[in-house]
């Protein structure tokens, strides 16, 4: 197996790719045979959000920072539609993961190579008791926190934060395989470590919990899944690895299925497969730890408009399950980055990856539904939006535009769902309608420019270059405060922000597809 990793980027071999089973590539095969979706898919873009008078909105395509506001000064400000920022604590930037629990917000740093200089190695923990003033009460620094990379997650019910350290770089990568486990229970400012502990054999890039907080599984570079049993969080132990490509996870509420971002087509991340979808994975010999566990594909889909996979969230709508799946790159058949995006133009295939929302209440035969692209994902307008990368720039932004994590407001009958679009910043999305769904809110955070950000991944990949925007990139947090609708969120270069709705949550989401008008809860 190739373990080569540069700049976050994977290299899987084909032999790592074809352990996918029979069952999904037979999948993907009827999937080629029916040709395109099917008309009843929502293809996008989505419906514009109604700005305030008073926002300061994009003046492109729907999510584009132009090269005018780019090279003018104009992004270093930030561009806001019904959103305004509340309070933020930047720290010396982020990474590529944030969570949360009760009162605290937790997020990675980029401390591992890039920058032996960074002065405050580890995970930032935040106090957002005051939202107008987030202050960081400490950086945990076990093994895995120095890089928790896309791991760092917590479990509500267990009361527990946890990471597997994130992927190294050249001969390095060998020695990504710490697990750390702290427990929020007593002080979820000051988080009590548990464990930090080495597993042999786990190279760590991102990961969760399942539901009942019993299992870890952390996913790796090379595509194999490590599952960990930490009942006994003090003394996590190796229930065994799971050989299937993926790039982050997630777990059924019984803790019976895992959902998979099976990652391919982005030739510039090393990824060659034409097998770029969800995949759902029977875990239950894992999770009613029996001897010798096995794992079976449940049910697949896949798609030839994404490119490097990125997340699943399980969530319920109309009484129905569905995944919110993104796509961390556009399909991008060469290499370098620049030259991704437009082989995918000449193709008539977004540059840019995007969400997508996915029925799988039969799990059998998962559905999509739509598809939440902005206009700068639309093929048709990529003369509009190839050249937003300057030259010397062009190559080191693999991202551009694309999705990365989702959140919603409430996982049973969400309302809002809120997407960390990169460098189109934070997009929130009405989807109580999931074949219709719309845009009711962004907000952009300025541009850093030249500014030194010792923990920003951005500010590493750029490797000092001129950014001109800035990355939002994480899970994000919906939140009641004193009769506010606030949302919690990383930028990369910006830090921890909290930006709150300036609108009434009643006239963001009007009346629409039978749904009536909704309350403030």
């Amino acid at each position: 197996m190739v373990l080569y990793y540069t700049r976050r980027r994977f290299r899987f071999s084909c032999a790592v790719l074809l352990l996918t089973s029979l069952p999904a590539l037979a999948a993907t095969a009827d999937n080629e045979k029916r040709g395109s979706s099917p008309p009843s898919v929502f293809q996008g873009p989505v419906q514009r959000a109604g700005c305030g008078p008073n926002d300061r909105v994009e003046t492109g395509l729907q999510g584009q920072t132009t090269v005018q506001e780019r090279l003018s000064g104009a992004s270093e400000l930030p561009y806001n539609c019904n959103l305004e920022l509340v309070g933020q604590v930047e720290g010396p930037g982020s990474k590529w993961q944030l969570t949360f629990f009760d009162k605290c917000a937790y997020f990675g740093t980029d401390n591992n190579f890039n920058n032996p200089l960074q002065p405050q190695p580890g995970a930032a923990v935040i106090d957002t008791s005051h939202p107008t003033k987030p202050v960081i009460t400490e950086y945990l620094t076990s093994r895995a926190m120095l890089d928790p990379h896309e791991s760092l997650k917590v479990n509500e019910r267990r009361r527990m934060l946890g990471a597997v350290k994130g992927p190294g770089f050249g001969p390095t990568v060998q020695t990504d395989r710490q697990f750390a486990f702290y427990d929020l229970s007593e002080d979820c400012a000051h988080p009590r470590l548990l464990s930090d502990v080495e597993i042999p054999g786990a190279i760590g890039h991102a990961g969760d919990f399942a539901p009942d907080g019993r299992t870890y599984y952390a996913t790796q570079s090379n595509g194999i899944i490590t599952a960990l049993d930490i009942t006994d969080a003090t003394n996590p132990k190796l229930l065994g690895f799971i050989n299937r490509p993926t790039h982050d996870l997630s777990v059924s509420e019984d803790g019976t299925r895992m959902y998979l971002a099976q990652p391919g087509n982005y030739i510039p991340f090393g990824a060659t497969s034409n097998f770029t979808g969800l995949v759902i994975v029977d875990v239950s010999d894992f999770q009613h730890r029996r001897p010798g566990p096995q794992t079976r594909v449940v049910g697949a889909v896949f798609w030839p408009d994404g490119g490097f996979s990125q997340q699943t969230l399980p969530v319920t709508i109309n009484g129905r399950k569905h995944i919110i799946f993104t796509d961390e790159t556009g399909p991008g058949p060469t290499a370098p980055a620049s030259a991704a995006r437009i082989a995918s133009c000449s193709l008539g295939l977004p540059p840019f990856g995007f969400a997508r929302i996915i029925d799988i209440e039969d799990e059998t035969q998962p559905v999509l539904l739509s598809k939440l692209k902005l206009e700068v994902h639309d093929p048709a307008n990529c003369s509009q939006v190839l050249n937003d990368f300057a030259p010397d720039i062009a190559d080191f932004e693999s991202y551009g535009y694309s999705s990365h994590y989702c959140s919603v407001d409430r996982k049973v009958e969400p309302r809002m769902l809120a997407c960390g679009y990169l460098g189109a910043g934070l997009r929130v999305f009405d989807i109580r309608n999931p074949r219709e769904p719309r845009e009711i809110a962004y907000y952009k955070p300025g541009a850093r420019r030249l500014e030194y950000r010792p923990g920003s991944a951005m500010w590493a990949d750029y490797k000092g270059l001129d950014r001109t925007t800035d990355r939002v990139q994480t899970n994000m947090r919906f939140v009641k405060y004193r009769g506010e609708t606030h949302i919690q969120f990383v930028s990369q270069d910006g830090g921890f922000q909290i930006v709150r709705f300036t609108k009434p949550l009643r006239d963001l989401l009007e009346r629409r597809s039978g749904k009536a008008a909704v309350d403030e809860d």
